[in-house]
């Protein structure tokens, strides 16, 4: 007997679908509510920091999981997580909004245990499966998912500021991991196949550098280092991660928006390093400065790239983007460099609304360019070229 068919099975078909759509209306949704509670014409909910509890354990996580569960079946050859699984993940995600919002209606370990509870079960399944690869380097993907899962434990736990900077480091390890190998092989593919290079070799030492930066600047600063350990660290990441930019030549690719938005998004995150050590060093604003040019610019750049890339390519379309979504991507742009400016520059209100209304309108073109492709089944097959190739040579890139 063949195993019933779940309702919406389109859905439910691959992760990038449900994560998604859920991902970026709920961000939209809180968007929205901070700016209107900031503007005084709604009332601030009564929760811990909310704002960047849910952008982050909300948004970020949809989304990251979203890319992150969809790129492993081609780039590592694991199973993709689909059907009954993905939607107890999905639900999981779901219940842990809940849980957030009515925390004050549920016992203390009861709420912990929903923030929680998607972080171990994406740990167990991921973990089942990346112990059978050959390469031990995508067994550094569960030290982020362990990361998640401590800074809701610690958040849970009253440990409100180091809940949320522990996730927040995860997420950075996660987009340095990421962005080090999507950005040089998509360049690279691209470059080939106009005839205007070819990709950057891999370093290994530069890249082992890289990473274990981000693990020191985030241990001085859990562990309470003086700043100016904080300061080295920091501008150590700067460097190596500078360095580890240039090497890919995204010069080359300014007119291919799909490549740019990611050089673009790689380029915040070398610019939040730097400003995380001048913070430190005592330059006013740049501390706060630091969290936007990450999050605003780094994640939102990326985060919308990958989206409209996976978007297009796992459903069979080739990716050309309308230019609604080249929009969209100097949108995200012009909402980080106005958030991070106000940031410096101890910018009014005024500021702060411009940057939340361009990200909105930035992710509300994302919907309304896709969102109907991600709840529609795939078309049969791309019309492929060589600029579609994505994943790593051999694997299986069909539309789901």
């Amino acid at each position: 007997m063949a195993p019933p068919t779940l309702p919406f099975a389109s859905l439910w078909a691959s992760p990038f679908r449900p994560l998604c759509v859920l991902g970026v209306a709920y961000g939209i949704a809180l968007m929205a509510a901070w700016l209107a509670v900031r503007a005084g014409v709604a009332a601030a909910p009564d929760a811990p920091l909310w704002h960047g509890h849910e952008m982050l354990f909300g948004f970020a996580s949809a989304i990251v999981c979203a890319i992150a569960l969809t790129a492993l079946p081609g780039w590592a050859g694991t199973p993709e997580i689909r059907g009954a699984p993905l939607a107890g993940l999905v639900a999981l995600w779901a219940v842990a909004r809940a849980g957030f919002w009515f925390r004050d209606a549920l016992p203390a370990w009861l709420g912990v245990a929903t923030a929680c509870a998607l972080w171990v079960v994406l740990g167990a399944m991921l973990a089942r499966q990346l112990m059978r690869i050959a390469d031990r380097t995508w067994l550094l993907l569960l030290v982020v998912i362990a990361g998640m899962f401590a800074g809701e434990a610690l958040f849970g736990a009253g440990e409100v500021q180091t809940g949320l900077r522990a996730a927040l480091y995860s997420i950075v390890l996660l987009f340095a991991l990421a962005g080090g190998v999507f950005t040089p092989v998509f360049t690279g593919n691209h470059l080939r196949a106009t005839g205007r290079g070819a990709q950057a070799p891999f370093v290994r030492p530069l890249e082992v550098a890289s990473i274990g930066a981000i693990v020191v600047l985030a241990a001085v600063d859990l562990a309470g280092a003086p700043a100016s350990w904080r300061a080295v660290a920091a501008f150590a990441a700067f460097i190596l991660h500078a360095v580890r930019l240039g090497r890919w030549r995204g010069w080359k690719v300014l007119d291919v928006p799909l490549l740019w938005t990611m050089h673009a998004g790689y380029a915040w995150l070398v610019a939040a390093f730097l400003l995380r050590a001048l913070g430190e060093l005592g330059l006013p604003g740049a501390e706060r400065a630091w969290l936007h040019a990450f999050t605003a610019g780094a994640l939102g750049s990326v985060m919308i790239g990958l989206m409209t890339r996976v978007a297009l390519r796992h459903t069979g379309r080739p990716l050309a983007i309308p230019r609604a979504m080249v929009a969209a991507f100097l949108l995200v742009q012009a909402a980080a460099l106005i958030r991070t400016g106000a940031a410096i520059a101890n910018g009014g209100e005024a500021w702060v609304a411009a940057a939340g209304l361009a990200w909105i309108a930035a992710f509300a073109l994302y919907l309304v360019c896709y969102g109907s492709i991600l709840v529609t089944p795939s078309l049969p097959r791309a019309v492929a070229s060589p600029l579609t190739a994505d994943t790593r040579p051999g694997s299986d890139a069909s539309p789901r």
